[in-house]
């Protein structure tokens, strides 16, 4: 009789939690997965600008997009621009965010809670403001940078202007206005380490690099993968941050792949075109995220 009972409550249950996640799964449904699917169609299509007007006009031309993607030279200049910032930037961005958070988790630190505020800061400030201000800091004769170079006798940098040092440039925006949001996660992971695993290092005389390497390192390895993927997903999409500073520019160095598939979409409105350059962009970072799952495996 009481089996019954728990099996009509956990029936009853799961019907009261279907019930309440009816809104957000069908919101899901409408405006992710039908998106999504419409999409992937449109990719085998040529669909375009005079499509919109006539939908008689709309032709189903297989792997055709694709076929000109792969041979298309800007598709491969914005794609390596694009693993060029992940590369540098992730890494960069990761090992920024954990310096910092081991600052901010130490007892010595005090207004800890002020220093997480002005490192969060940059994560939910606007790109556009934060670009007003970070393109006066890179101006090649007023800013800010340039002028602390000429006191040590360094010449002025045209950090955007120069097709060697815009995407640099762009990388150390990116970074310094990304890492408080990981730092709040590593922050997170350093504090569930229990503190008795630390008191028994010191008790054995365990030296700070080898509890570092033995205990934080291998504790912090979830928090790492996490924060790795969701970095590199995040940098994958790179877009704003060009199109706002250099629009691609200066000689494409800086189009990221994102920005190529806005460009051909909603500029010169290549939808299908566009279509095809998302999903490649989606397969990239499907096997990313699948060989960053496989390297915790195997460091386990």
């Amino acid at each position: 009789m009481i089996k019954k009972k728990q099996t009509i409550n956990l029936k009853t249950t799961s019907t009261a939690a279907y019930f309440f996640l009816a809104p957000a799964l069908s919101a899901i449904f409408i405006f992710f997965f039908i998106p999504v699917i419409a999409a992937f169609i449109i990719s085998f299509t040529d669909f375009d600008i005079y499509t919109l007007g006539n939908f008689s006009t709309l032709r189903f031309i297989g792997f055709d997009n694709y076929i000109k993607l792969f041979k298309d030279d800007l598709f491969w200049t914005a794609l390596g621009n694009t693993f060029y910032f992940v590369v540098v930037a992730g890494p960069l961005s990761i090992a920024v965010s954990l310096i910092a958070a081991f600052m901010l988790n130490s007892k010595l630190v005090k207004f800890k809670s002020l220093f997480r505020l002005s490192y969060f800061l940059p994560v939910v400030t606007t790109l556009v403001a934060v670009a007003i201000v970070w393109r006066f800091i890179y101006h090649p004769n007023f800013g800010i940078l340039n002028f602390l170079l000429s006191i040590v006798g360094i010449n002025p940098i045209d950090w955007l202007g120069d097709p060697n040092w815009a995407m640099p440039s762009i990388i150390l925006l990116a970074v310094w206005k990304n890492f408080g949001y990981n730092m709040i996660i590593f922050i997170a992971g350093l504090q569930n380490i229990p503190e008795e695993l630390y008191e028994a290092a010191d008790i054995e005389g365990v030296s700070a690099f080898q509890k570092f390497k033995y205990i934080t390192l291998p504790m912090l390895a979830p928090t790492t993968i996490f924060v790795s993927i969701i970095t590199m997903i995040g940098y994958f999409q790179l877009f704003a941050e060009p199109y706002v500073m250099t629009q691609g520019g200066p000689l494409n160095k800086t189009l990221s792949i994102v920005q190529y598939m806005y460009q051909e979409g909603f500029r010169w409105w290549n939808m299908g075109y566009s279509a095809s350059i998302a999903f490649v962009l989606f397969i990239i970072i499907f096997i990313g995220t699948l060989i960053q799952f496989k390297v915790q495996k195997l460091n386990k």
